[in-house]
């Protein structure tokens, strides 16, 4: 049985200004209105210096992460935003390992993150290991978590 449409998810590079607007609204809906965070939490001034990846389906943003290079060896991956219609079906997962091997390609030797605590178990996965005790960031609980990068990417 063949379906009557197709969907077609895409996860790329913003190229600014035209996917910046589909980043912000993703992180808007995820931060600001569903877990209560400041706009001045998450947009700290560090979007333009840093590389968005945004997903989308069917050209509707769904998703998107930013990737801020903290020095010559070292990614952190932060702001990772997947809307809550299409959660749970792996699109924060392609969303990482994308941003994971953007940061191979740039010749990173490891990413770290401050995971939400409640989804540790996707990172760990993702071969990310957690450091640290649970601390809080917007009032929510995180876990630093890092993984080295290889010859994997």
């Amino acid at each position: 049985m063949s379906s009557n449409f197709d969907i077609t998810l895409t996860i790329k590079v913003a190229e600014l200004p035209e996917d910046f607007s589909a980043m912000r609204s993703v992180r808007a809906a995820v931060f600001q209105l569903e877990q209560r965070i400041e706009p001045e939490l998450d947009f700290d001034g560090k979007d333009e210096t840093s590389d968005q990846l945004v997903a989308y389906i069917n050209d509707q943003p769904i998703g998107t992460a930013r990737i801020r290079y903290l020095d010559d060896r070292t990614a952190k991956i932060e702001r990772l935003a997947v809307l809550p219609i299409v959660r749970g079906k792996g699109i924060g997962k392609l969303i990482m390992e994308k941003a994971i091997e953007l940061a191979a390609q740039k010749k990173m030797q490891e990413v770290v993150i401050h995971s939400q605590e409640y989804i540790q178990g996707l990172h760990q996965k993702l071969g990310f290991e957690p450091e640290g005790a649970v601390f809080e960031e917007a009032g929510i609980p995180h876990v630093k978590m890092r993984k080295k990068l290889g010859s994997t990417y």
